[in-house]
Order: C-alpha cells, then structure tokens, then sequence
C-alpha cells in the first residue's frame, strides 16, 4: 500500500481543448510569429493567422476526403511546419492523430496503422511513403496517404500531396464557419492521440490520451514554468515523442511563443546559433555529448587555458551551490564570478545562441554531475519525469525551486504516492484512458483505488523533491538476492572521458558485469601517448593496456556504489549502441533486452 500522498497544488481550472487553446491563441497573438522554417538558408516566420488558415483549409481538405469524429489518422515525419499544420488539423475535426518515429521501420508502421485502425496516413518524404506502399494494400481501413513533399510523379489514385489537400479545402463554401463549428463541437474528454510506446520488450502499447489529459498537463505546467510569448523555441526531439509534443510543441502554442525546427538532429548546435532560443527541451545525451565535446577540447588546449578553464568551473560551482540554496553570491565571488564568464563560459553560452534562459530535461535520467557542470557554466538544466501514458509530465524543477539529481516536485493537480516495494504511482487529470485494444493491460495499470503504476522505483527526499532510481523491470537481483539498480552505476561511469556507454549485467548472477563501449577517440589518443598501435580497433580493445584503463576508470567512478554493485568483469564493444541497430529507442534509451540478445556470445564469455 502507499506509504505518502503528494500533490503540490490544486488541479487547473476549467477543462479545455487543444482546439479552444489554439484558437484562443491566434485571436490574442495573430500577427506574431508561431513557427519558423528553414528555407532557402534563412528561417521564415509563418505567423498564427497563417498556421490557422493552413490548418482550417488542411482540416476542411481531410473532411472532403472522408475523415471525421472519431477517426484515426497516423503520422509517419519528421518535425516540420506540415507536421503541426496535419496535427492541429486532425485534431480540429474530432479525429485522433496516431504519430510515429520516422525512423520507424515498415514492419513497425504496419502494425501500428492496423492496430490502431487508421484511415488517413500522412508521411513526409518518398522514403517514407514506400514504407506505407509496402502493406497498403494489406490494410483494409487505410484509404489514403497525403505525403508533405510536393511531389509532380504521384502516379497513385490514393496519394495525394499536402497542398492538393490545403487546395481542396481552400474550396469549401463557408469553410471559415464549418471550421470553427466542427473545432468547437469536440469535447475536452474527447481522444486526441494514440501515442504507442518505444516498445523496450514485445510490441509497442498504444497509449490513448485525451484533450483534458494533454490540456490538463498543458496549464498545470504553466502554472509553475515561466513560459513567456516573446521565448523562442527550438524543437528537434521527435515530435512523435509526447515529451518534445508537450514541452516543444503544445505549451509554447498555448502561450503564444515561437518554434523554430532543426533541420535536423544533426544540424541542432548549427540551428541553435541561428534561431538563439530562450528555452529548449533535449534528452540528456545532447547535454552528455556536449559536455564530452568541451571536455576534449580543454584536453587539447595549452597547460594554461587548461588551468583557467578548470578555475572557472570552481568559481562556478560555487556560484551554483549558493543560487541553489536562493543565496546570492558576496562582491568577489561576483568579481570572479564575472571573470570566468568572459574568459570560459560566454563562449560556452554562445554556442546555444547566447539567449538561452533554460534547457528542460526529459525522456531517460539526467545525470547528476552533467547538470550540475552546466550550472557552473550559467546554463541551467531543468529535469522532468513522465511518461506516455501520463502525458506525460509526473514532476519538473523549476526556475525557483530544483535540486540536482531529483526530478523536482509533482505538478499542480498530480498525485504521487511512494508504493510499499518504492514504486511510483500517480493519480490524476493526466492519466491516460488506458491502451488501446489491450484491456487486460489496461486493467493490469491501475489499482482499485485508481492509481497507475509507473514501473519506476524512487522517493521523496527530505524537502519533497522527487527522485528516480530506476526502473522496476531493469533491477538486477544477484544470486545472493542483492537488488542492484543499474541506472545509477552507468550514469557514474559514464563520466569518465573514456566510457561512451555502458549496460550492467548480472540478474541471477553471483557479481555485476558490463558490456562497454569505450569513447574510441580518446581511447585512442591514450593509445598513441602510450605507444600502443591504433590500426586495428578489435586488437586495440583487447591490448592489457586499456583494459586495465577502462578497468581503473570504473573503479574511480564507483567508488562511492556498495562491494557488490562494483563491476567485476567487463567486456569492450567495438560499436556504439544505436537506434539503428534497435538497441536504443528514439529518445536514446537502452533496450536491455536487444543489447542482451545481440551480445549473447559476449555475455556467456564473461560468465563463463
């Protein structure tokens, strides 16, 4: 049974829409900026009287070619303006949109679009519309394909581009009034997504979340966040992923802010100096390579930049540690505080645009060393906790109350209770319906007292910070029955300059183990300092010389962990852990069970 109830504040207030909160919108911040695109080398505005027209014409389009209340449209692209003018569009007519990754494969979009029993898919490119041609005809429900690329060689009955769509609509009589007429008659308790997990075991679940579900997030989020209509935001996370849909995509278009697309994951540190953002939303790998890619370079610099750049840091942990207890620092730490600032750290800044006000973390833990080297440097990192199914923010630092290493405190309306075995569960507005076709499972989230299990083990610290310990199937439980939570150790370990990524092994083992990807860059430039020939990267990983690095390396970053949650053997990869491969889902998580399987040899070697 639970142990505590904690709720920071009450539910917001009336239920809304996502139909009534744009709308509201453009009649406030029409003449400004709503989205921006890369186009012909610069970034174009497009204005919310713009976006409204587009997405009443697209609407108006899909309601001539068939869909209506109630029925699901999926989505197969890239982030984009067409992506948010096809949404908001769906959404308009009572429909539910159901996103995937882009990255998804055939096979996987195949599933989901019967699953879900999808009418209309829209896709971004050609690539991505083969993947659509390859099942078409094998899906009875899916009648047609609009592809956001304008495309002359359409040579299919079923296809069509985006702008035949919009033309389509832009021919309706009274379109304006039918619009807002069909946008106003859907109801807060109404479907508005079918969001299908990353899928780390078996299939992927569809979650269903409401308009009151994601509203109710929308506001209470608000409620606590400084969001402002002049921030700027730059969106590149999938907008596939409720996160990036929530903190990149919804809350600024309720408030009234601009979002500016990357084009691409890629081309984001590029975009970020173009657009100067004022608040972005990442998982914590952008922030882990950023601080590796700084790291390598002070490595690289003179004895004295070096010596400069680490007295920064000091200065700046200082800093850090009195703003986090709401103290201002006296005249010389300001003195010198100033100091490193125009010697280090404003060129740091400058790399994200020079206007960042604040990062928000989300989607996989952040680690706590990673979030607090940021902080010295004057960018603050704000972490959340959520899931899809509770759409999906649980709890968030904010810019007058976080603490490093927590997820900060449920948000307004949420419920968080502390299970006897430490899982999370949570009630509220933000809970899901269930998932879609799987009532067993939906029955199987939710106790008689209707709160929905997480999966997550962590608790509450002394001042009512939230904090994650990991997730309850990844708990490793040794042969003597120790529990080991593998999060914590791999997030320690990947400090070292040396390790890219790491996974622990050892349920029903008698020691833990690690499959490692080392850093090759400066595993190599160790090499090269040592004498010991880089040619060939598998006899490398096997020199005596960096095993025992690695093996000296976990040893310093565990220091602190109990003698049996210490590493005892591990084995260097020769490869890092990609989407691609399936062994991380899009928001760049390990999938436990693939790495296990595709290194099964690996694995036998070690315990053997």
């Amino acid at each position: 049974m639970p142990k505590e109830i904690l709720m920071t504040g009450p539910a917001a207030d009336s239920k809304n829409t996502i139909n009534q909160a744009f709308l509201d919108t453009v009649e406030r911040r029409g003449d400004y900026p709503a989205l921006k695109s890369k186009i012909d080398g610069t970034y174009q505005p497009t204005t919310y009287n713009q976006l409204a027209d587009q997405v009443k014409n697209f609407a108006l389009g899909l309601r001539e070619l068939g869909l209506s209340f109630g029925d699901r449209a999926a989505m197969l692209a890239e982030n984009s303006e067409r992506w948010a003018v096809a949404d908001l569009g769906i959404l308009s007519l009572g429909a539910v949109n159901v996103p995937m990754f882009y990255t998804s494969t055939s096979a996987q979009v195949s599933y989901i679009v019967q699953d879900s029993g999808s009418k209309i898919i829209c896709v971004s490119t050609k690539r991505q519309l083969e993947k659509v041609k390859s099942f078409f005809d094998q899906v009875t429900e899916l009648e047609k394909v609009i592809i956001f690329d304008d495309l002359d060689d359409l040579d299919d009955p079923h296809t069509l581009t985006f702008n035949q769509v919009v033309e389509i609509g832009t021919k309706i009589e009274d379109g304006q009034q039918i619009y807002r007429e069909v946008s106003y008659l859907v109801e807060p308790d109404n479907i508005a997504t079918i969001i299908y997990t990353s899928g780390t075991t078996g299939n992927p679940k569809g979650s269903i979340l409401t308009h009151d579900n994601l509203m109710s997030n929308v506001k209470s989020g608000l409620s606590i966040l400084e969001i402002n209509p002049d921030d700027q935001f730059l969106s590149f996370l999938p907008l596939s992923h409720v996160f990036e849909r929530m903190a990149g995509y919804y809350i600024p278009i309720y408030r009234g802010a601009c979002i500016s697309y990357a084009q691409s994951p890629l081309t984001v540190r590029e975009n970020m100096g173009e657009v100067c953002p004022t608040v972005m939303a990442s998982v914590p790998r952008l922030y882990e390579m950023m601080h590796d890619r700084i790291l390598k370079q002070v490595r690289s610099a003179s004895t004295i930049r070096q010596k400069i750049f680490h007295w920064a840091v000091g200065v700046g942990r200082k800093v850090s540690a009195l703003k986090q207890k709401g103290r201002n620092p006296g005249l010389i730490l300001s003195q010198q505080a100033a100091l490193a600032d125009k010697l280090v750290f404003n060129k740091l800044k400058a790399v994200t645009g020079g206007q960042l006000r604040f990062f928000v973390s989300g989607g996989a833990p952040l680690p706590q060393p990673i979030a607090e080297f940021f902080h010295a440097a004057g960018i603050l990192i704000l972490e959340g906790y959520g899931l899809t199914e509770t759409s999906p923010v649980i709890s968030v630092n904010t810019l007058d109350s976080f603490k490093f290493g927590s997820v900060g405190k449920p948000i307004p309306g949420v419920e968080v209770v502390i299970a006897g075995d430490g899982e999370i569960l949570t009630r509220g507005p933000h809970v899901m319906m269930g998932y879609h076709n799987k009532p067993e499972q939906t029955a199987e989230s939710r106790d008689e007292e209707g709160w929905f299990h997480t999966g997550d083990i962590g608790h509450f610290d002394e001042e009512g910070f939230l904090r994650i310990t990991d997730r309850k199937k990844n708990i490793l439980v040794l042969s003597n029955g120790k529990n080991v939570a593998p999060q914590p150790i791999e997030n320690a370990i990947k400090q070292s300059s040396y390790i890219n990524q790491i996974m622990l092994l050892g349920d029903n083992q008698k020691t833990v183990a690690a499959l490692v990807v080392p850093d090759f860059d400066s595993v190599k430039s160790f090499a090269q300092e040592q004498g010991i020939s880089t040619s060939s990267l598998s006899d490398l990983l096997i020199d005596k010389s960096i095993i025992q690095l690695i093996k000296k390396e976990i040893s310093q970053y565990t220091s602190d962990f109990s003698d049996f949650e210490q590493v005892r053997q591990f084995h260097l990869i020769d490869r890092e852990f990609t989407a691609e491969t399936d062994e991380m889902t899009p928001t760049l998580k390990l999938k436990r069970n693939v790495i296990m399987k595709n290194f099964a040899d690996q694995i036998n070697q070690i315990y053997s």
